[in-house]
């Protein structure tokens, strides 16, 4: 049994105009390579920078055809951002309680991460129900994230049900022990903003051996 192939991580500055990210993907799709993540870096009138993850590929081949090709201009080989970065937490709401759980976060991060492990910290202080909910319903979009606290004093309504949601496509959604419907529609309810930090770099770490769905109480 082989091992399977890395994924690949391209920068292509390309032409601009109808038709680049057809003929890209096509070349791609040729050699066997399935695009994972794509994002457009920059685009002016009269180049284009584009971001690709592609798994599978041949790479050897697909690197020649793509540097031939007569939309690509340069064809850069980066690291991904899994390698990079790894695995993602957000915190968001109130900025003291934001501060207060990435200090729990970004400490205990660290611990794993000089042990090989690779996991950010992303905060966004935020107040007002609509943009809290619509920032929730917005996580499971961004690439890498595993987990989601939520840090406020007082959160309910349409977050709860933006809560509910992500949690139903995978998201661990993990809340301070605030006023409000939230803390019921979360799977873990912590009261120490930095414990919360904590808890939700343990609940993804590879090298932790807490599981939040092995515990018997979910209200700490």
């Amino acid at each position: 049994m082989t091992d399977p192939v890395p994924p690949l991580a391209l920068v292509l500055t390309t032409r601009s105009g109808p038709g680049v990210l057809h003929a890209v993907s096509g070349i791609i799709a040729a050699h066997d390579g399935d695009i994972t993540t794509l994002t457009i870096l920059e685009h002016t009138a009269d180049q284009t920078r584009l971001l690709l993850e592609v798994s599978g590929p041949r790479l050897d081949a697909l690197l020649r055809d793509l540097t031939g090709s007569d939309v690509v201009q340069q064809v850069e080989r980066v690291a991904t951002f899994q390698h990079v970065f790894g695995k993602r937490v957000i915190i968001m709401g109130g900025g003291a309680q934001v501060g207060q759980v990435a200090i729990g976060a970004i400490a205990e991060a660290d611990r794993h991460n000089i042990r090989g492990e690779k996991i950010s910290v992303d905060t966004i202080p935020l107040v007002g129900e609509q943009p809290l909910a619509e920032a929730v319903r917005a996580v499971p979009r961004l690439p890498r994230v595993r987990v989601l606290v939520l840090a406020g004093s007082l959160m309910g309504g349409d977050i709860e049900r933006a809560v509910r949601e992500v949690r139903a496509q995978g998201l661990t959604v993990i809340s301070l022990n605030m006023a409000g419907s939230v803390p019921d529609a979360c799977d873990l309810v912590v009261t120490d903003p930095v414990q919360a930090g904590v808890m939700a770099v343990m609940a993804i770490a590879d090298t932790a051996r807490f599981r939040i769905d092995r515990l018997s109480r979910r209200v700490f």
